[in-house]
Parts: structure tokens; sequence; C-alpha cells
């Protein structure tokens, strides 16, 4: 099974990187002091738990007094300031509210503004040296690149003072070690140390400390165990103790942050009287059929969830969203930190937090944001149990949003898939391994049908994000001595977290092209874009309007009218148009690009311009029970930046075949006097309807999240006029909402209330 690492605290024991600024703040370091002036008298180190030697509480001596840096106003920007002070090229994140942990001592610096390229910290804006009005539970971090800088030198780094440290966990099977299925979920909790895996000692074990070790291995909870059978066990075999007099809480989010004591090596008689400890962790529903706990899962019941998370590259991880009054908002990160991020994960079904995520670092949400200032203890069982904020319009917005890493099960799925061929470690031709009959053995998944949806579960299972694209054919890849294709006819839904989750043929392969040239291949990534509807403005400038035939012989060329219109009488007479404007955002963490280069986009003439999607957008009439009355469709041919937000600049413009695209953060607008910005209602009869707008329909460009794709709105037509209301996107209501929704019997009057 994977570890998990952890480290333990101890406020003098921790490996400090104390660097002389003197020497670290350029790529090209200086022998002369007097050339950094700006950080003279300053030293900087990395703190806290639990850290890589890259990461940590940034602190700082001035004066000869350590102190920290507040993170009200903290940006990436200071943090590569910061990084470079201590001796890395760059930074790749920072951490709020001391994520590891409080430090002691002054705030040295509050409010800290730069804009990365400084020189020195001392160069960049704040309230001025040791003027705060934060706590140390306020505490700014940074997560550097682990690279140093031209010239640095090993003599930078002082080691303090060394203590054993809890490096990582594991639950060790009693019996059958190596025989048994993933995740492991009961057995000996094991610590390793220096010399090796040690046993913890069992006395004073309490029910707190194994509902940490279960929330590090990505359990939400854990169980009793069969205490006797593992006291007649522990007679029966040798156990090399490291750990004993541990007393957790239940609130950590890590063992190394409760209170234990490690043996000293010239201790002879370890855990007199008691024996090893045990752990059974209860896996959360995902993780229940592969461990063999889904029937005990199923017997609960269980109503509709209350917390979700939206646009995570990973199982387990993504920004948080809460259900309030059938409607889904977001959390605003003020205060938010590990006990909150924690009880999320538990909630979910997974184990204690990783990582509690401010900034928007998931992506933005659109919508209400219905808590802030969430301040829990880490005991509760729902977020919605912990004391919060109700906030208004001008607390937060949604560049505030919180998301949540959790801590997971391995489940050992990673291992059963691997790209070769790649230019990089992120694309490569698909390969998966499999058993029976006979030894495991590596074969290749036939192209056929392999699409985005497949391209996604297949970067899920590898680890490394969503996927950019999902090929068909991988000729231009060597595939070195895998020919053999083992698996095909595979369909999946995106959510799955492996491929042998998905529907696909069994033993027995068919593939319509055969030849390693026609295998399924993928390239993944880290970020992907998320469009997202703006539902309010469709209901605001929807219309009717009665267009003459003579006026739409191009949108005709386009196919953007109703099929009747083929055997109208032109250029006589008219067609009816439901017309609407609709604003598209890109809320997620990469920009929108079409799926073909330039070189294929197809001209066209009668417009005057480019198609860089055949289908962009699906429009359609629906009766109420699903039955499509009407249907139209929009090509991409001018995807662009039209606005943005104030601090995102424009990237894409049509103009002069110009690069088409939606940046993060900005928007598309197609206003309703274009063509073929309509539904031809033409031959729809009066009634109770239903308009739906689904974007990226074909899922030609992946997303981080394709359930908020649909946007859905009731309208009663009555052969004259159209209303239009209740516009919401697909994901935006709870279930019982959304069943009220589909049962909506329509208006028996004009009026809307």
């Amino acid at each position: 099974m994977r570890p998990v690492s952890v480290w333990q605290w101890s406020p003098w024991g921790l490996l400090l990187c104390l660097l002389c600024s003197s020497c670290l703040g350029s790529p090209s370091p200086s022998t002369d002091p007097e050339k950094r002036a700006g950080s003279q008298g300053l030293r900087f180190r990395l703190a806290g738990f639990p850290r890589k030697p890259y990461e940590g509480r940034v602190e700082i001596q001035r004066a000869g007094e350590w102190g920290t840096i507040c993170d009200d106003d903290f940006t990436l920007q200071a943090a590569h300031v910061l990084c470079r002070e201590l001796g890395f090229t760059e930074a790749t994140g920072w951490t709020h509210s001391a994520k590891y942990g409080p430090g002691t001592g002054r705030i040295w610096l509050d409010n800290l503004s730069c804009s990365g390229t400084e020189q020195s910290v001392t160069e960049c804006a704040s309230r001025g040296w040791g003027n705060s009005d934060c706590t140390h539970d306020e505490d700014a971090g940074v997560i550097c690149k682990d690279q140093r800088l031209p010239g640095f030198s090993d003599s930078n780094v002082i080691e303090v003072e060394h203590h054993l440290q809890v490096e990582e966990v594991r639950i060790r099977p009693a019996v059958g070690w190596g025989r048994r299925p993933l995740p492991v979920t009961e057995g000996l909790v094991e610590v390793r140390l220096p010399d090796g895996w040690s046993q913890v000692c069992d006395k004073g074990w309490s029910a707190h400390n194994s509902h940490v070790v279960c929330g590090m291995l990505g359990f939400p909870s854990e169980k009793r165990v069969n205490a006797a059978f593992y006291r007649l066990l522990a007679q029966r075999q040798q156990h090399s103790f490291g750990l004993h007099g541990v007393a957790c809480m239940g609130t950590e989010a890590h063992l190394s942050l409760c209170s234990l004591e490690f043996y000293r090596a010239n201790d002879t008689a370890r855990c007199p009287g008691g024996g090893p400890a045990v752990v059974s962790c209860v896996p959360g529903p995902l993780y229940a059929a592969s461990s063999g706990q889904k029937k005990q899962q199923q017997s609960k019941p269980q109503g509709e969830a209350r917390v979700r998370l939206k646009s995570g590259a990973h199982p387990g991880e993504g920004r948080v969203e809460v259900l309030k009054a059938s409607t889904w908002g977001t959390v605003c990160d003020r205060k938010w930190d590990l006990h909150a991020a924690s009880v999320v994960c538990r909630e979910l079904g997974f184990g204690s937090a990783r990582e509690a995520l401010s900034g928007a670092r998931m992506g933005q949400g659109m919508g209400a944001i219905h808590l802030s200032e969430v301040r829990c203890s880490g005991q509760e069982l729902s977020l919605w149990k912990c004391p919060h904020k109700n906030i208004t319009a001008e607390d937060c917005s949604h560049s505030q949003d919180a998301g949540v890493r959790c801590n997971l099960p391995y489940t050992g799925a990673e291992t059963r898939i691997r790209l070769s061929g790649g230019r990089s470690q992120h694309e490569g031709r698909v390969e998966v391994q499999i058993g029976g009959p006979g030894p495991l053995r590596w074969g290749l998944i036939c192209g056929d049908d392999w699409g985005t949806l497949e391209a996604m579960v297949a970067c899920r299972q590898l680890g490394l994000g969503y996927a950019n694209h999902g090929l068909q054919e991988t000729w231009y890849w060597d595939s070195g001595n895998i020919t053999e294709v083992v698996m095909s006819g595979v369909r999946c839904t995106g959510t799955e977290l492996s491929l042998d989750q998905c529907a696909h043929h069994g033993t027995h392969t068919t593939c319509k092209r055969t030849g390693t040239r026609f295998t399924a291949g993928v390239i993944c990534s880290e970020t992907a874009s998320d469009l997202l509807l703006h539902s309010a403005l469709v209901q605001e400038t929807a219309y009717i309007e009665d267009r003459p035939l003579h006026m739409l012989y191009c949108a005709a060329e386009e196919n953007c009218l109703a099929s009747s219109a083929r055997s109208a009488n032109w250029p006589y007479g008219h067609r009816r148009l439901l017309r609407f404007s609709s604003q598209i955002h890109n809320l997620g963490r990469a920009d929108f690009r079409p799926k073909a280069g330039r070189h294929s986009w197809v001209w066209h003439e009668c417009h005057g311009h480019y198609h860089s999607m055949d289908i962009f957008t699906h429009y359609d009439i629906l009766t109420p029970n699903g039955t499509k009355v009407a249907e139209g469709h929009k090509a991409s041919f001018c995807l662009e930046d039209t606005e943005c937000q104030e601090d995102v600049s424009k990237r894409y413009e049509c103009a002069n075949f110009g690069e088409q695209g939606i940046t993060v953060g900005c928007w598309d607008l197609y206003r309703h006097d274009i063509d073929c910005q309509w539904i031809d209602i033409t031959d729809v009869k009066p009634g109770n309807y239903i308009l739906q707008i689904v974007i990226n329909p074909n899922f030609e460009v992946a997303e981080s999240d394709f359930t908020n794709n649909a946007m859905k709105c009731n309208c009663k037509y009555d052969g004259h006029r159209i209303w239009v209301h209740n516009c919401h996107i697909g994901d935006a209501f709870s279930e019982e909402a959304n069943r009220r929704f589909e049962r909506y019997p329509g208006q028996t009057s004009n009026q809307i209330i």
C-alpha cells in the first residue's frame, strides 16, 4: 500500500532552511554582500509541519528576532520573491491560515504587496515592519519549485537540532500480507522511522487515535476491532515498537500533530503488557465495493448530499459547494482552514483534508455564495453543523471560493495503466494491464469510439488530471514491443475512477480498424476550461421575431432553420424565430480553445467568417416529457473574448483571421440580433415547453466539468407571444427542485409570478 507522508511537529526540532539572503537573492549570486543591501540583516527560513524541504511557513529574522508574515493580501507574486530569498528559482503556490502550524514571536509583515520582480522583500509594499493586526492563525506559507538558484551551496542549509519524525504511516494486515484486495482497511498501525518500519504500542490507544489514522489513509471513519483476536495473534508474532503514548483529540489532520513519544535506542522493555495498535477503517461509498463492504454501506438510508466538490482534477478535490434553499452555492474562503476542509472531506466519504484551498484555486463558481467565516472544530459530521456567517453580496466574491484536497485510500489503480511513446509523461498511447488466463500482461485499447470522456477517466486513473484530447489514432507514437489489443468498445460516462469501471467488450475484443496505429491515446493536463452559460441573460432577452425569408439565405445555408424551411416558397413568407442572447463564461483554469487548428477551419463565404467548431451549442425546444419539437445549433463562427473581469486581459479576437478561444475570466457574448442565434419555432404549436441550451454538446473540447454545460427554462407559447422563466444551469438545483421543474404543469394564464 502507498504510505502517507507526515512529519512530526516540534517547535525546536525542524529542519530549517536558514538562508543568508546576501547569497541567494538573484539568479546570479553576488560575492559582494553590499549588492544586496535591501536584505541586509535579514535571514529567511521555512518551518512548520507537515512539509517537504521546499515548502513551509515563512519566517524572517530581523534584529535577531524570528517572526512570520500575515496572509492578508498575500499573493503568488509575493511567494515568488520569498522563494528567491530562500534560494529557490520560483514559487508554485502559497498557503494561508497557518497551514504549516502557527508560528511564534513577532508578525513582521502584513498586507505584503509585491509585483514578483523585486530582488528583495524589502522592496515590496507593506504596513511596515512589525505593524500588524493579525494573529499567528493567519501565518502565510510558500511552496517553492524544487530547483535551486545557480550557485546555491548546501552550506546555506543549517540543520538546527535533529529529532525523530513520523515520516510515513500505513496499515499492515495481520494475516495475508500482499494478498488482500485494495484498499486495505484493517490491520496493524505502522510508522516509518529512520531505521525502518515500526509498530505503535496500544497502551492508551483510543478511538480518537484510530480516527486520525483512518483519516490520513483516506477513510472517513473507523469501527471497533476484534481485540481478542489481535491479542492472541500478537502472542505468536514478534514486534518492533518505535512509538508509544499516542494521544490524539480526533480532530488532527495528521498523526504528527498528536502528542506522542518515541522509544529510545537503549529502551529494552518496550510496550510491557501491551501489543501493537490496530485500526479498522470504514471506506466511503466510492471505495466500499472494492473493499467488500458495499452491502453494509447500502443498508444505511442516504438522502441527497448537501455538500459537493466541483472542477477538481483528481478524486477528492475541488471547489466546495453547499445546498441551501434547493440551490447550490459556494463557500467564501475567509477563515477557511484544515478543520473545516476535513469536515467536508469526511462528509463526502473521503479521509481528512490534505489541503484547505483559498482564492478560487479550483476555479470560480457562479451564482450564490452561501457561507462565509466557517469555523469548525473538526468533530462535526457536516459542514452545516459548523458555526458560520450568512453572506451578503458585498461580503465576498467568487475569486474567494474555497476548495479542498482530501486524503484518498490507496487502490493501486494507477499501477494498472501507463502511457508509452509520448513526448512527455502527460501524453502517449494508453496501455492497460489485464490478468488471466495466465500471468498479468500489458496491452493496448482499440481506438474505436474513444473520445474525451474515456480520455478523462484514463487521465484520472493515471493521476495526471484532466484530458486535453482523446485520440483514436496514435501511429505517430511508437508502441514499443506492445502490440496486442486487450480492450475494446470502451464507453465511459466520465465520472469513473478507472477504465475497468467503464463498459467494454470484455475478454473478446472487436475492432473495426485493426493495427496499433488505430489504438487509443491521451494528452493529459493539470488544468482545463469550464464553460458556463449566463442563464439570467437568456431569460431577460428572449423574444419572438417573424423574419422574412429573403433575409435568411445565409442562415439556411448554415442549416440554422427547421427542415420545413426547405419546402417554403422562397423568398416569400417568413419564419418565426425565438431569439435570445447567450453569454458564455470560462470559469475554469485553462483557456477554452477549439479542438481543430486554424489550418482546418472552414470559411463560410455567405457570412464572411471561419467556423472553428461545426457545432458549438445545441438549442432545443422540448415537451415536458422530453420530446424534441424544435431544434437549432450554433457553429463557433467567432469564439472570442467579448468582455473580461477587471484584472484579466483579452487574448482572443476573430478579426483578421485571429486566434479563437475564451480566456479564463472572460466571456463570449452572442447577441440576440445575429444570425443563427435563435430556434426556428415556425412549426411549434402553442403549449408549455422547456427551452434547453447545451454548450460543447459533443464533448469536442475537454472541460473540468460537463455537468454545468446545459441550461433549461420553462416557457409558455400561446401562438403569438412567449414567456421564458425559471432559467437555470442544469446542476444548479437540488434533485427535488429538478424533479419539480420536470413535472411543471405549465402556465394556465400568461401571468408569471
